[in-house]
């Protein structure tokens, strides 16, 4: 499967399938939690929440595809993610593309 953030594959031509997505809602345990907050106060890179933002980017992805590859697509084009703070300490994170299938 390609995934591009284009409008179109390059030198391919396409059939329009549909819009495709992928989320999940994703947190850090409390223990890590309070150790970023701690981190807070003198900076740096929170790298637990950076780890779970990795994990649920591709996670989004992987159900993006799924969606995608049940459609019987080739591509995903204008492939884009999207995230929000659904309370404190969890983040939704969202893929989203058009399906596309060559012709």
């Amino acid at each position: 499967m390609i995934l591009v953030t284009t409008e179109n594959v390059s030198g391919k031509e396409t059939e329009m399938l549909g819009l495709v997505k992928g989320s999940t809602i994703q947190t850090v345990n409390a223990i890590r939690d309070i150790g970023a907050g701690l981190k807070t106060l003198v900076g740096g890179e929170l790298t637990k929440y950076n780890e779970m933002m990795n994990k649920a980017r591709a996670l989004a992805t992987k159900r993006m595809l799924e969606e995608a590859e049940a459609m019987g697509a080739d591509a995903i084009v204008s492939v884009r993610y999207a995230s929000a703070s659904i309370m404190q300490n969890a983040a939704e994170v969202m893929a989203y593309g058009t399906a596309v299938k060559f012709r």
